[in-house]
């Protein structure tokens, strides 16, 4: 079976996150290339003379301790019921507006469940009540980031860190954002400005595994996944990231491994799942590809990708109307998506016996990629196109000696009836020969020969009957001769009976 086109192309980023536990924050976010989670730190106070928050009532306090209670038990059992922490935290808010902690989980909350503009205004309230809450300035940066606003994220960063210039999650995220643009220099001299204000910052060490990855340095790469696994064996990234160094040196087993080992740490980690879903694609593991693609458009999004793969992994399950719903779902997100047509021509090409339609929609693929000249002449749309043509002509082959075969045996009957309709016509000839076989008449009985001679003359005397071979002579005009060797009809047969008495 020919492997088809693989389109797995978008990562659906979860955006940041951090739950704050009593007395101290733990901060997690998501970047671009998947969450970015931290060890607990403390909050900073901010430096210089400002105003001190407002005391926090004990209640409130009572109330937020137990909403943090609840989220550890839920964490620990990943089973997190965001609705209900939603409810515990709104609850301590109410019994205190000025505890910015609150507003701060409750934008963590909205973010976890898709709800970004929701989550801006929940950070952005925190950081009116608490400036010195730079964990919500740094999530305000990190949604910039995943929202490919690299200059807003950047001005977000840069106002951390003349608000703390100690900040170690700041420069890790900046380095980050000089990776994705190609500066390894300057990505590393921040990563490295990071680690030095915090050797355990997990973030900026992945962001120097990557940057090692991004130029084939596999060696340097290693050394430093050894040390990041030894601070944090739970992070999914760092998991994923692992991963991403295993496959590219050939290991595809012990990638996939690592992929998994990160949907473990963490079930919802998209960016495994995609990984997964594209390993199973290729190695033709539909029903695993089908299970992890169905996570990720579970995940929310419009995700135009995702759903023509969907249709992939069904195709290969044999589950072509299935398929075909999806790759029209695909098609409603994103109709400028070429595989579409490509995976839908085949399903009518290869299953659906209609590969007329079929060959206007390869012709349609090519055409959105620039046309036979702009694609490679290996591609296998040519090889689909050219078995798709030979089928079509097959086709009008075959139709084409029905028709001549359909006219032939018309042109045979009426052959038939025009004879059967001259052999009734015609008498039978002498001799009592039988009617032509098959004309459904009963044969006509012999005729009798002598059934145009007079009767003979019965004799009193039982005289014997003439013979028929020799038939009474007629009898010659008055004065007409007989003919030479003809008896003389004028003289009377003496074997005759005599009419006179």
């Amino acid at each position: 079976m020919m492997n088809h086109t693989r389109f797995l192309r978008t990562l659906l980023g979860l955006g940041a996150a951090a739950l704050l536990a009593t007395g101290c924050t733990s901060s997690t976010a998501t970047g671009p290339t998947g969450p970015k989670t931290n060890p607990d730190i403390k909050p900073t106070p901010a430096k210089g003379k400002a105003a001190e928050p407002p005391p926090i009532s004990n209640r409130a306090k009572l109330l937020f301790d137990d909403a943090v209670k609840a989220m550890d038990a839920q964490k620990k059992s990943k089973a997190v019921d965001y609705p209900s922490l939603e409810r515990k935290f709104k609850a301590a808010l109410e019994a205190d507006p000025n505890l910015a902690e609150a507003d701060y989980n409750l934008g963590v909350i909205a973010e976890r469940q898709g709800k970004k503009d929701e989550a801006k205004g929940w950070y952005q309230s925190a950081l009116k009540k608490k400036p010195s809450l730079r964990q919500a300035s740094e999530n305000l940066a990190i949604m910039a980031q995943n929202a490919g606003d690299n200059p807003g994220a950047v001005t977000l960063y840069q106002d951390v860190l003349k608000r703390y210039p100690d900040d170690a999650a700041s420069r890790a995220r900046l380095a980050e954002i000089y990776r994705q643009t190609g500066d390894h220099d300057k990505a590393m001299e921040f990563a490295r400005a990071a680690l030095m204000r915090d050797p355990q910052s997990t973030t900026a060490l992945k962001v120097m595994m990557r940057s090692y990855l991004d130029r084939k340095q596999l060696a340097m790469a290693k050394l430093v996944a050894l040390r990041a696994v030894k601070i944090d064996d739970n992070d999914p990234e760092l998991h994923h990231t692992v991963g991403l160094l295993l496959q590219q040196e050939g290991d595809a087993d012990g990638a996939m491994l690592e992929f998994k080992r990160a949907l473990e740490v963490r079930g919802d980690y998209l960016p495994a799942h995609i990984l997964l879903a594209q390993m199973a694609l290729n190695t033709e593991d539909y029903p695993g590809a089908e299970e992890h693609l169905r996570k990720i458009l579970q995940a929310g999004g419009s995700n135009a990708a995702a759903h023509v793969d969907l249709g992939v992994a069904l195709k290969g399950q044999g589950q072509y109307d299935k398929a075909m719903q999806e790759y029209d779902e695909a098609e409603k997100i994103d109709p400028n998506l070429a595989a579409i047509y490509l995976n839908r021509a085949i399903i009518l090409h290869r299953a659906k016996d209609a590969p007329e339609r079929a060959l206007e929609l390869y012709k349609k693929y090519i055409g959105m990629n620039g046309g036979e000249v702009a694609m490679n002449a290996e591609s296998p749309v040519f090889g689909l196109m050219k078995e798709a043509e030979a089928v079509v002509q097959a086709k009008a082959e075959a139709k084409q000696a029905e028709e001549q075969a359909k006219q032939m045996e018309a042109l045979q009957k009426k052959q038939q009836d025009e004879l059967k309709k001259n052999e009734g016509g015609q008498k039978p000839p002498p001799g009592g020969a039988a009617a032509p076989a098959g004309n459904g008449a009963a044969a006509a009985p012999p005729e009798d020969p002598t059934a145009d001679l007079p009767p003979p003359t019965p004799d009193k005397a039982a005289a014997p009957a003439p013979q028929k071979s020799a038939p009474a002579p007629q009898k010659a005009p008055a004065g007409q001769k007989a003919a030479p060797g003809q008896k003389n009809p004028g003289k009377a047969d003496p074997t005759e009976p005599s009419d006179e008495f």
